[in-house]
């Protein structure tokens, strides 16, 4: 029985139905990056997670040529042995830079093997930007759009309505927090991610 492919998330489908969706012209690559970490007292220790996910599907969407791998939740957070940054704080997971650099090396290369002309880097958090511009430097057919990132104060005001947008059950306490102001800033983020990936692949 035949099984429609609705999904964007590469791990919802079976290998054949991705070689399929390759096949049909879905050849771009979305590698959502998040990270677990600590964000204040009233936010998730998985926020950048669940935003890059949710984020990554509606760029999919638009673009209408993508799918979406699994949502990287492991990042450089600080050292653990003094701990550093947000090492500090319960509940944060951390991996060293290099690690980091090259499973998303790998991911990537991966994604370019089975026939994506285009995988793109979308990372939330502005701690590991360096790392994803270098893996781009490396690796041809991988794109970082500057327009995905926003730099946000942490677990402010700003960062809070975008958290809220997606999930209000991320957020303990939202203060002045508006789920109104998220949605219009991630919004944007769709728009303007969209047009960048479209402008950059016509280029390659």
């Amino acid at each position: 029985m035949a099984h429609a492919q609705t999904s964007v998330f590469l791990e919802d489908l079976t290998s054949p139905e991705v070689r399929d969706a390759i096949r049909a012209g879905k050849t771009t690559a979305l590698i959502p990056i998040g990270g677990t970490e600590w964000n204040a007292g009233h936010i998730v220790l998985g926020k950048h997670n669940a935003r890059a996910r949710f984020l990554a599907k509606q760029i999919a969407e638009k673009l209408g040529d993508a799918l979406v791998a699994p949502v990287v939740a492991y990042v450089p957070e600080g050292g653990i042995s003094p701990p550093t940054q947000h090492m500090k704080h319960p509940g944060t997971l951390t991996v060293p830079q290099d690690v980091f650099e090259k499973m998303l090396e790998s991911a990537a290369r991966s994604l370019l093997h089975h026939g994506f002309k285009h995988v793109v880097l979308l990372g939330d958090h502005g701690g590991y930007a360096r790392s994803l511009r270098n893996v781009a430097a490396r690796v041809k057919g991988v794109l970082v759009p500057d327009t995905y990132y926003r730099d946000l104060a942490h677990a402010g005001p700003e960062d809070t309505a975008a958290t809220l947008a997606v999930d209000p059950a991320l957020v303990r306490d939202p203060g002045a927090a508006t789920v109104e102001a998220g949605r219009a800033a991630l919004a944007s983020i769709v728009k303007d991610t969209t047009d960048s990936i479209r402008e950059s692949t016509r280029r390659r």
